[in-house]
């Protein structure tokens, strides 16, 4: 008989819905396999009478996009005061908001892209043709463009010609309220777990991302085959490990718990820019966090069951 009762919740409403449903078919796999009793619920209106019903131990979100990641379903879970492997709700607020983050981040001497935040409200009430030009003098291209908040790549797009931003703002501007101008450092991209399974948080091996395309969007991240991963990454040993001390620093500078990944630029001088921190990583067959679990020699079942342990425990 299992010590331990988790209970994963998955799917959701936001377009990562299916990224999030694969995320908690592996972890209920892994943490049966670690001898955990464990079952996965669709997140929905009838959550609150599943939680009473059940009384799991611990509550494992593995949800992404809105709603998920962004601490109102975290606080609600707070007030049900079920143990929860993650962050709280606080801390992953922080955390959603990609200018907020990165403002944290810099104040702590980490580098971090210049970067203009614009509202859709803005863009609508002063008229994008007067505003474009004044970003583009202190931005010039190229440029990046992402919703202030999401995840998966989804509205991301990188401008080269300044006739391009606007689209490229309506386009991030579909997925929500604000928009992020972000000047573009040309490098490696590399992402770094950091988990904490009650010891303090430690970096996994950074993950060096190289998509076929060279683009790391939405359909390189979950089409097996797409995008050539190298764990540890290509750097030099110096450089990996500025990379797992400032992840590190930024899991604790953001106050977040349980794990995190961190996505960042290496230039050809070796420096890290920070990009933006995710409080609920994906945890699917081609997700980056488990890649570095695996090539580090460890094992998920092991993991994620210690990640339980730890959340019920320090409740």
């Amino acid at each position: 008989m299992s010590d331990l009762d988790v209970l994963v919740l998955a799917g959701g409403l936001s377009a990562e819905r299916e990224v999030s449903l694969a995320s908690g078919r592996r972890v209920v796999a892994a943490l049966h396999e670690a001898g955990v009793q464990a079952g996965a619920v669709d997140a929905g209106a009838d959550l609150l009478a599943v939680l009473d019903q059940r009384q799991p131990d611990v509550v494992w979100p593995v949800l992404h996009g809105a709603g998920g990641e962004d601490g109102s379903l975290l606080q609600v879970l707070e007030l049900v005061g079920i143990p929860v492997v993650g962050s709280s709700a606080t801390a992953a607020r922080l955390a959603w908001d990609k200018t907020s983050a990165a403002a944290v981040i810099s104040r702590s001497g980490t580098c971090v892209p210049e970067s203009v935040t614009l509202t859709h409200a803005v863009l609508r009430d002063l008229g994008a043709d007067s505003v474009l030009p004044r970003v583009t003098d202190v931005l010039p291209v190229p440029v990046v463009v992402k919703p202030v908040h999401g995840g998966s790549s989804l509205g991301v797009g990188v401008v080269h010609d300044e006739a391009h931003l606007a689209r490229a703002m309506m386009a991030a501007l579909g997925h929500d309220t604000a928009c992020r101008v972000e000047r573009f450092v040309v490098g490696v991209e590399v992402a770094v777990g950091v988990v904490d399974d009650g010891a303090g948080p430690r970096a996994l091996p950074p993950v060096e991302i190289a998509p076929d395309s060279g683009a790391y969007d939405y359909e390189a991240r979950y089409t097996a085959g797409a995008t050539e991963f190298h764990c540890p990454a290509r750097l030099a040993p110096d450089v990996l490990d500025r990379l797992a001390v400032e992840s590190v620093a930024v899991h604790r500078e953001l106050g977040l718990s349980s794990l995190s990944r961190s996505d960042w630029i290496v230039t050809d001088d070796g420096t890290p820019w920070f990009l933006e921190v995710n409080t609920s990583p994906g945890l699917t067959g081609t997700s980056l966090l488990p890649q570095a679990v695996v090539a580090s020699g460890g094992s998920l079942a092991t993991l994620y069951r210690a990640l339980a342990m730890a959340a019920r425990d320090r409740s």
